[in-house]
């Protein structure tokens, strides 16, 4: 007789149904045989649940027995297939018999073909946690089924609305429950919308001195969703400012949490903001990556593809320091993550979509050097743009250095420089302002302003549907220009010879100017400033 078992598999991070099939047979040598396409942790399953049911009371069958783990033709990976192996077996030798029935009570059976189960055993009967519990709560909805897992993991299913998530902590006790010898209450549904709250404010933007310039710009990016690149002369605050970043962005809607705390748990990433990655992650991620981190880590890979850095960021900031050090391969694999909110890892066994909403922010000096300031206009802060312009190789080392820029500039491919809304240039602060006791722009009035336009966002383009994601007829809709402000447009476009998608870019970052204004439509003056975050698309501006 086959006894069949409900489970899943991750692919990507969903889950699909797989059913654990256990058969005895009557004739042969004792021995166990795993098959369906089983990597090694699955196929050490076998040792282990022998070992941990034996040291928990029960009998390992004497007789040659068969495991299938169906469709034979997905790969199954990890411990996950432990619990449903052990239950299988132990209803196939009638261990599972009801209670009323052992004469051991009057409660009846669970129907375990109701129950979806999950876990993997440790050596004497305990259950640990898994990977893609809430993917797991998100397919036993979908077929109607109860989740069985263990206890650590009971909470992250319960995330699902109408799920009933029942942990355990050992074999024993899951035993009991299907017997009907032990009642159980499924797992407590996290209350959501009380623990989403906003990050704690690690940098106050009150602590960097100057650089309002450079706070509003951040402030704009925050307000859309856009993403940005800072270039100046080390030491001048650029990192500061980007940690200070996530202080000033709103908390995740439930959606968001739900779908954050999702990612995280299929893929155990670790720590966020101080929580792990079982339990519901209610702040926005901000993922630092190293320069010398590869393509892989940072899109995602491998041959049972798994997400990388960019996915891990989303709904959150991916800041990525000193930006041309990394690889070619992987500023250009940034491209489709940057442009489309996805990640799309194709394999001859089939093809994994990984979500990629992110806010990218970028920081570079403007030379490999550092550019460090060495003339006297480093201190001009009231210096006119076109002295800014004409001074910048007094800035940045000299006009000796002019060509090393470009060469260090043109490690950034145009395509990606066009994904950039904002470049913004942060200059070194004058002694004047670091010695100010008024620091301008403090996170507290730089959330508040987010906030607000935010919430003219959400009630014009939708829920959640920042600027920065507009597009074709929405954008046309809500960031419809009037005839002078066009004309501004078009004659920037034909002067600085934007592209397309930079054309796109200023109106989407205007619309977000005009929403920190509370305007309801996009002015002159919005675009003007949009235009000027376009640096790098300015004449010669690869020498910055």
């Amino acid at each position: 007789m086959i006894t069949r078992i409900n489970s899943f598999v991750l692919q990507g991070i969903d889950a699909i149904p797989c059913e654990v099939e256990v058969d005895f047979a009557g004739t042969g040598l004792p021995r166990t045989t795993i098959v369906g396409l089983p990597d090694a942790a699955v196929r050490e399953s076998a040792d282990r649940v022998r070992t941990a049911l034996e040291n928990s009371g029960f009998e390992w069958p004497r007789c040659r027995l068969t495991v299938n783990l169906a469709p034979a033709d997905v790969r199954k990976e990890g411990p996950v297939y432990d619990l449903p192996m052990a239950v299988g077996i132990l209803a196939a030798g009638g261990d599972l018999e009801p209670a009323m029935q052992r004469g051991g009570g009057a409660a009846p059976a669970i129907d375990r073909e109701r129950c979806l189960f999950a876990g993997e055993v440790a050596l004497d009967g305990r259950l640990r946690p898994i990977k893609g519990a809430v993917s797991l709560g998100m397919l036993a909805r979908r077929l109607g089924l109860d989740a069985v897992l263990p206890r650590s993991n009971a909470q992250e299913a319960a995330l699902v609305d109408g799920v009933r998530a029942f942990g355990f902590d050992s074999i024993g006790e899951v035993v009991a429950f299907l017997r009907g010898e032990q009642a159980a209450e499924p797992a407590p549904a996290p209350d959501v919308d009380a623990a989403v709250s906003a990050a704690p404010v690690e940098v106050d933007f009150a602590e960097v001195r100057g650089q309002e310039a450079a706070k509003r710009a951040l402030l704009i990016a925050a307000a859309g969703g856009h993403n940005l690149l800072m270039i100046g002369a080390a030491g001048a605050g650029k990192t500061m400012m980007a940690r200070a970043l996530p202080g000033i962005l709103p908390p995740l809607s439930r959606c968001e949490a739900v779908e954050v705390t999702r990612l995280y748990s299929c893929v155990r990433a670790g720590a966020v903001g101080g929580e792990s990655a079982a339990q519901l992650i209610v702040r926005r991620p901000v993922r630092t990556p190293h320069h010398g981190a590869s393509a892989v880590s940072i899109v995602g890979g491998g041959g049972v593809p798994r997400p990388g850095e960019v996915s891990l960021a989303h709904c959150g900031v991916l800041f990525l320091d000193e930006l041309p050090e990394f690889g070619r391969s992987v500023l250009e694999s940034l491209r489709e993550p940057v442009e489309d909110g996805h990640v799309t890892i194709a394999r001859a066994h089939g093809t994994v979509r990984f979500p990629a909403e992110i806010m990218l922010v970028a920081a570079m000096n403007p030379t490999a050097k550092g550019g460090r300031s060495v003339g006297a206009s480093a201190g001009g802060s009231d210096a006119s743009a076109g002295a800014e312009a004409s001074g910048s190789s007094r800035r940045y080392g000299g006009s000796g250095g002019a060509a090393e820029r470009a060469r260090y500039m043109a490690r950034l491919s145009g395509p990606l420089i066009d994904r950039i809304d904002i470049h913004v240039e942060v200059l070194p602060v004058p002694f004047r302002e670091l010695s100010r006791v008024r620091n301008g722009l403090d996170s507290a009035s730089m959330r508040d302003a987010v906030s607000a336009a935010r919430s003219r966002q959400d009630a014009r383009n939708g829920a959640g549907v920042l600027n920065a994601r507009l597009r074709g007829k929405s954008l046309d809709r809500f960031a419809s220009l009037d005839d002078e402000t066009r004309k501004l447009l078009g004659d920037a476009l034909d002067h600085l010879g934007l592209s397309a998608r930079a054309y796109d870019r200023i109106r989407r970052v205007a619309r977000t100017i005009a929403d920190l204004a509370g305007s309801d439509g996009v002015r002159c003056n919005d675009v003007a400033e949009a235009i000027q975050y376009r640096l790098l698309d300015r004449a010669g501006a690869m020498a910055v």
